[in-house]
């Protein structure tokens, strides 16, 4: 009897035993991953190669790939549940993403991270307003890139040592982009420019260019008579007549410029829109790259 005894107690304690490893094995396979919603497509890239390799983070893009620039964004309720899941919240600040303030009140946990929000940035102003659209200095998306990388190091600190390994190697990469770019557009014959919305102030600033006009003050908002007559003399008055659409947008008022005054239509873009999968991590870059090639190609 008191081998049976011990037999069935010895039972016990292997299936206690085999039983406790087995939740334990359970838990740590269903352990939640490291969630990072960002807010758009320029985040979205930022993001993705800042956490590049790194094993239970996750890189959720909050607006469609054909959303553009937020000014006027809604947030629905698909976006507020996706939110409340995040660990952290990536937006680019400076007044881009308007439904921010009402996001944080209705999630007041939610840690946000302002790439915009950054020492090295000095902000413009479109009038009264301060220009969000930075990201298109290369300067100024390599000094978000470390605002970025800093605030997740904080917010995760396990994965600090591969967040700054990864955002050296990038911003490796757009010091290298801003090197060609500066080549390649510095010394350009013609400098004055007319563009298709207020996106594109820094990038004019980094590389010498000068925005003499632009064809819509809000996107999607079709110019006044006046403001079209306008945009049509300053046109006309440019030794090289050249006009810049933008992919997200209709170049419709720019056609009607063109026909005015035999201007030329190029596009350049802001890198606004695109899928939020692995094939973003170049995408940037590669966009540059294409604004980089128009802008020699219309103004030589």
């Amino acid at each position: 009897m008191c081998l049976k005894k011990i037999a069935a107690l010895l039972l016990v304690l292997v299936l206690a035993f085999t039983a406790a490893g087995c939740s334990s094995l359970q838990q740590s396979g269903n352990k939640k991953n490291f969630t990072i919603v960002t807010s758009f497509y320029p985040m979205y890239i930022d993001v993705i190669n800042i956490t590049k390799g790194v094993d239970g983070v996750e890189v959720v893009n909050m607006t469609k790939p054909q959303t553009g620039c937020l000014h006027d964004y809604q947030l629905t309720t698909e976006d507020m549940k996706m939110l409340e899941k995040a660990d952290v919240f990536v937006v680019n600040g400076a007044g881009m993403e308007s439904f921010l303030d009402k996001a944080v009140k209705q999630n007041k946990k939610l840690k946000v991270i302002e790439a915009a929000d950054y020492k090295d940035i000095n902000l413009l102003k479109t009038g009264e307003q301060e220009n969000p659209h930075v990201w298109t200095s290369v300067t100024y998306s390599i000094a978000q890139v470390k605002a970025i990388t800093a605030k997740l190091c904080e917010a995760d600190p396990a994965h600090q040592d591969a967040y700054r390994k990864n955002a050296l190697e990038y911003c490796t990469k757009l010091e290298a982009l801003k090197k060609e770019m500066h080549a390649a557009l510095d010394e350009l014959p013609h400098k004055d420019i007319v563009t298709f919305h207020e996106a594109f102030p820094y990038l004019a600033k980094e590389f010498k260019l000068n925005i003499v006009s632009v064809i819509e003050r809000e996107p999607g908002t079709e110019p006044t008579p006046q403001e079209l007559e306008d945009t049509i003399a300053k046109v006309k008055a440019l030794p090289v007549k050249v006009l810049f659409v933008e992919p997200q947008y209709s170049p419709s008022a720019a056609e009607t410029i063109a026909r005015e005054t035999g201007a030329k239509i190029y596009t350049l873009d802001p890198i606004v829109t695109g899928e939020a999968n692995e094939s973003a991590m170049d995408a940037y870059i590669d966009t540059m790259k294409n604004n980089m090639e128009t802008l020699k190609t219309a103004l030589q």
